[in-house]
C-alpha cells in the first residue's frame, strides 16, 4: 500500500503574540485558511504548528496570517535524538530537560528517564559542540545517536551493576554481622567482647564500610556531589548526605568518642553500607527489568540477518547487508530470511510473515510477489530484486515507530517532572527541620542522625519518575509485538476512552479486492462461456473487476476467448471482437446505451458486469468486495463493549447497507467524499462523542487526523507510516480491539504505579521524620529506609511489565 502524501505538517515562527488572546487569534486565522486542517500556537515559543493537507497554499496562508496582524517567519529546524548519562531519578530527567531547554539553538527537548534518552529539535545550523559543552556543565553529557541498526544492540546496563551490587554485598556482609549479630544473639556480643578490643572491632567495620563507599559506592559520589555543588540536588545526592552522615558520625564515636554526648555513642557503620549495598540491588533488578521491557526493540532489529546472497555478473556472493543497493538480484535459500524488502523474480515458495501480519499461516509467493525483510522462507528457493534497503525497508520503519512510541510522553509526564524537580530540595529542608528538631526537642537528641539519614533515603523520587516511562517501554513495546504501532502518546491516552469507532469501508472491513460471487448467464448461453468471453474481453484491461474476472475464469479452469480490437471506454466498459462479431462488456448504462436491452436484476448488494453479443444480451456477473474473516467478531467485540460503531463510504448504498447488515453495524453512511467523512467526524466530536476513525490511510488523511485517534491499517508489504496515530501491521479489524485493551491496561498501570510513589513517599516521609516516635512509636532504620527505596522502584518497574502478558484480542 502507497504511503499517504496527502497530509503534512508544517512549522512557522509567529509574530506579534502578546497574550493568550493573541494565540487563540492566530489559531482562528489560521484555522480558516483552506487545506488547514489543524493549527496549533505556541505563546512561550512563539511558533506554530499546522498539519494541512494535498490542497494548502502555502502564500496564501501567510498572507492571512500577516493581514490578521501575525506574520510569519521561516524555521528552519532538524530532529535530533541523544543519548543522556547521569539520569538516575525523575528528579535528573527534568532538571535534563530543563537545562537542554535553557539552551539557545534547542527549540523543544523531551527526556525519558526509561530509555535515558532525550528527542531535540534544534535549530539548523546548530553548533552541537555547543550544546554538547552545555550539558557537560549541567552535569548530564548527550551523545547523538545514529539511526538503529540490528547490528547495533543496546548496552547491557544489569552487568554493571551486577557487579557493583556482588561487591557491596561481600564487604557490607561482615559489617552486619559483627553489629546486628550480636543484638539478635546475646552470646555472640559477650564473644565479641571478649574475644577482641572494641577499638578494632570498630577499625574493621570503618575498613569496610569505608571501602564499600569508595569502591561500588562511587558512583553517587560521582554523580551526586557535582549535583549538589551545581544548586540542583538529585537521588544521588540524598545518598550521598545519607550514607556520609551515617560515616562520618559513627568514625567520630570510633575514633574520638569524647566528642561525642554519651547517649549518642552510637556506631551506624552497617547502615551506611547496606544502603548502598541495597540501593545497587534495587539499580540492579530495575535494569535487569527495563531491558526486558525494551525488549520488542531487540527482538524487531534481530529479525534481519547480517548477509544476504547477491547474484552480480552472474556469480553469487555474501555480502553484508549494508552493501545491497536497490535493484539488486538476491538469492533467498529455504529457512533463510528476506534480507531487503523485493519482488520476487524467479521461484516459488512460502513465506513466513507473522512477524509482519500476525498470522501463521504462510503466504505463497512467486515472480512479481513482494517480500518483507525479516520474512522467514520455506522449503522453496527465491530470487528476488530488491526494491528497499537500509532504512527505508518496512522493518526499519517499524523499529523506528517502536522506539518513538516507547519514547512517547503522556501529558502527565510533564506535571510529574515538575513535581519531583522540587521534591528533593524540599525533601533536605524536611530533613534538615526534622533532624534540628529532634536535636533540640527531642527526648533522645542522638537520633537527630537517625531520622535525617531515613528521610533522605526514603524520599527518593525514583519510583515516581519512572511510573509513566516504563509502563509506556513496556506497553507499547508489547503492542508492537501484537502487531499495533502507536505513533503519538496522546493515541495511548485517548483510545481507551473512545466511545464510537467509524470504520472506512474498502479495504478495511472489505479485502479491497473484489471477486466475482455469482454468474448469471441467459440462455441459449451456459455459465461457461459466459465466463470464458467476459475474461477473454478483460484479457487487457488492468481494472480491479477485470482482474477478479480473470481470476475466477482461471480459478474454474476456463480459458479466456481470443479477441481483437481491444477499446475500452473508462467507467463504462470495453468493446471487443469475436468472430466478426461485437462484443460488449460493462454497466447496465454502458449497454443500454449501445442499444441492447437489459433484462431487471436483483443484486443490490454487488457490482454488475453485464455482457452482450452484438445486440444480444448473455447475463452478467457478480462481483463483490469480500468482507474481511475477522470483521464480524470485531464489530460484536466493539458493541459488548458498550463502544458504538459506525461505517462510512464512498461506495453507492447497496453495497454499503449490505456490509453493514452482514457485519451488525446499526449506522451506516454511502456516497460520502473525504470531506464528509471529515465533516461527520465534527459533528460526532461536537455532539460530545469521542470519535476514532479506522482507515487505510490513503485518501481517508483528513477524517483520520480530525478523529481524536486516527488508526490507519498497514496492508501488503508497506505500512501506511503518516497517515494515523495508530497503525495496524496485520491490517486486521480486531487490531483496533487490541490497540484499545493496550490502551487502557497500560494507562491502568500507570495510574496504579503513580498512586504506589506518591502513596509510598507521602506515607513513609512522617514516619522517617520521627512522627511515630513521639508517640511511643518505632524509629524507621536507615537499613530499612534503603530497603524500602530500592524496592519501591523494583516494584514499579516489575508492575509495569505485567504488561508483556497482554495477547492479541
Amino acid at each position: 500500500m502507497p504511503r499517504d502524501t496527502t497530509q503534512i505538517t508544517l512549522r512557522y515562527g509567529v509574530d506579534n503574540l502578546h497574550c493568550g488572546g493573541c494565540v487563540g487569534r492566530a489559531e482562528a486565522a489560521m484555522a480558516a485558511v483552506p487545506g488547514v486542517i489543524s493549527a496549533q500556537v505556541n505563546l512561550a515559543t512563539k511558533r506554530a504548528a499546522i498539519t494541512a493537507d494535498a490542497g494548502f497554499d502555502a502564500q496564501a496562508f501567510a498572507a492571512r496570517l500577516a493581514a490578521a496582524g501575525y506574520p510569519l517567519h521561516a524555521l528552519d529546524e532538524q530532529l535530533v535524538r541523544v543519548s543522556v548519562d547521569n539520569m538516575t531519578c525523575g528528579g535528573c530527567a527534568a532538571r535534563a530537560e530543563t537545562a537542554l531547554r535553557a539552551l539557545p539553538d534547542v527549540l523543544e527537548a523531551d527526556v525519558n528517564l526509561a530509555l535515558k534518552r532525550a528527542d531535540l529539535r534544534i535549530a539548523a545550523g546548530a553548533d552541537w559542540s555547543v550544546i554538547a559543552d552545555g550539558m557537560q556543565k549541567a552535569g548530564y553529557p548527550v551523545t547523538r545517536i545514529d539511526a538503529p541498526s540490528p547490528a547495533t544492540q543496546p548496552p547491557d546496563e544489569a552487568a554493571p551493576m551486577r557487579r557493583a551490587f556482588l561487591t557491596a554485598l561481600i564487604l557490607s556482609l561482615p559489617v552486619v554481622v559483627l553489629e546486628m549479630g550480636g543484638h539478635l544473639i546475646p552470646a555472640f556480643h559477650h564473644w565479641q567482647m571478649q574475644a577482641f578490643d572494641p577499638l578494632a572491632l570498630g577499625i574493621v567495620k570503618f575498613l569496610l564500610t569505608t571501602a564499600v563507599l569508595a569502591g561500588p559506592g562511587r558512583v553517587f559520589f560521582r554523580l551526586g556531589i557535582p549535583a549538589l555543588l551545581r544548586g540542583a540536588p538529585e537521588m544521588n545526592s540524598l545518598v550521598v548526605l545519607g550514607t556520609t552522615a551515617a560515616w562520618g558520625w559513627s568514625s567520630v564515636v570510633t575514633f574520638a568518642p569524647a566528642l561525642v554526648p554519651e547517649t549518642g555513642q552510637y556506631v551506624y557503620f552497617e547502615a551506611a553500607a547496606v544502603i548502598v549495598t541495597l540501593i545497587l540491588l534495587g539499580r540492579w533488578l530495575e535494569a535487569g527489568a527495563r531491558g526486558r521491557a525494551g525488549a520488542a526493540i531487540r527482538k524487531l532489529m534481530a529479525l534481519r540477518p547480517e548477509t544476504a546472497t547477491r547474484i552480480a555478473n552472474g556469480a553469487e556472493g555474501e555480502v553484508a547487508l549494508a552493501d545491497l543497493r536497490r535493484g539488486d538480484l538476491i538469492r533467498l535459500k529455504p529457512g533463510g530470511r528476506v534480507a531487503v524488502d523485493g519482488v520476487v523474480t524467479d521461484g516459488e515458495s512460502w513465506i513466513d510473515e507473522a512477524m509482519l501480519t500476525g498470522e501463521p499461516v504462510p503466504v505463497s509467493k512467486r515472480q512479481g510477489d513482494a517480500v518483507t525483510a525479516g520474512t522467514v522462507n520455506g522449503t522453496g528457493t527465491l530470487v528476488y530484486r530488491a526494491t528497499a534497503v537500509g532504512a527505508d525497508t518496512v522493518l526499519a520503519r517499524i523499529v523506528a515507530m517502536v522506539e518513538d512510541a516507547q519514547a512517547t510522553r503522556l501529558p502527565v509526564q510533564s506535571l510529574i517532572n515538575r513535581v519531583t524537580a522540587i521534591f528533593v530540595p524540599v525533601v533536605l529542608v524536611i530533613a534538615a527541620l526534622s533532624a534540628g528538631a529532634w536535636l533540640i526537642w527531642g527526648p533522645d537528641p542522638a537520633k537527630a542522625v537517625v531520622i535525617a539519614v531515613s528521610v533522605l533515603i526514603i524520599a527518593c523520587p525514583c519510583a515516581m519518575g519512572l511510573a509513566t516511562p516504563v509502563s509506556i517501554l513496556a506497553g507499547t513495546g508489547r503492542a508492537a509485538e501484537l502487531g499495533v504501532l502507536f505513533r503519538k502518546g496522546d493515541a495511548l491516552q485517548g483510545l481507551g476512552r473512545v466511545d464510537l469507532v467509524a470504520f472506512d469501508k474498502t479495504g478495511t472491513l472489505t479485502e479491497g479486492k473484489p471477486r466475482v460471487v455469482a454468474v448469471h448467464p441467459v440462455a441459449p448461453c451456459d455459465a461457461h462461456t459466459l465466463l470464458g468471453l467476459a475474461a477473454g474481453a478483460e484479457a487487457a484491461s488492468e481494472h480491479p473487476l477485470a482482474r477478479a474476472i480473470l481470476a475466477e475464469a482461471e480459478l474454474r479452469g476456463i480459458t479466456p476467448a481470443t479477441v481483437t480490437g481491444f477499446k475500452a471506454q473508462t467507467g463504462a466498459g470495453v468493446v471487443v471482437q469475436i468472430a466478426g462479431e461485437t462484443l460488449r462488456l460493462g454497466s447496465r448504462a454502458f449497454l443500454a446505451g449501445e442499444g441492447v436491452e437489459v433484462p431487471a436484476t436483483d443484486s443490490s448488494a454487488a457490482t454488475e458486469v453485464h455482457l452482450a453479443r452484438g445486440t444480444v444480451y448473455l447475463g452478467h456477473l457478480a462481483l463483490a468486495d469480500p468482507i474481511k474473516p475477522d470483521a464480524a467478531r470485531a464489530v460484536a467485540a466493539l458493541k459488548a463493549r458498550g463502544v458504538a460503531v459506525a461505517m462510512m463510504s464512498g461506495d453507492a448504498e447497496g453495497p454499503v447497507d449490505a456490509v453493514a447488515r452482514e457485519l451488525g453495524i446499526d449506522t451506516a453512511l454511502a456516497r460520502l467524499s473525504p470531506a464528509d467523512k471529515r465533516a461527520q467526524v465534527i459533528a460526532w466530536r461536537k455532539a460530545g462523542r469521542r470519535v476514532a476513525f479506522v482507515g487505510d490511510g490513503i485518501n481517508d488523511a483528513a477524517v483520520l487526523a480530525e478523529a481524536d485517534v486516527g488508526i490507519a491499517l498497514g496492508t501488503g508489504t508497506d505500512v501506511a507510516i503518516e497517515a494515523g496515530d495508530v497503525v495496524l501491521v496485520s491490517g486486521a479489524p480486531m487490531g483496533v480491539l487490541t490497540a484499545m485493551e493496550v490502551s487502557r491496561r497500560t494507562l491502568n498501570n500507570i495510574v496504579q504505579n503513580l498512586v504506589w510513589a506518591f502513596g509510598y513517599n507521602i506515607a513513609l516521609i512522617p514516619v522517617a521524620a520521627g512522627v511515630l516516635a513521639l508517640f511511643g512509636g518505632p524509629f524507621l532504620n536507615p537499613m530499612l529506609a534503603a530497603g524500602a527505596m530500592a524496592a519501591s522502584s523494583v516494584l514499579v518497574v516489575l508492575n509495569a511489565l505485567r504488561l508483556r502478558k497482554m495477547r492479541a484480542q
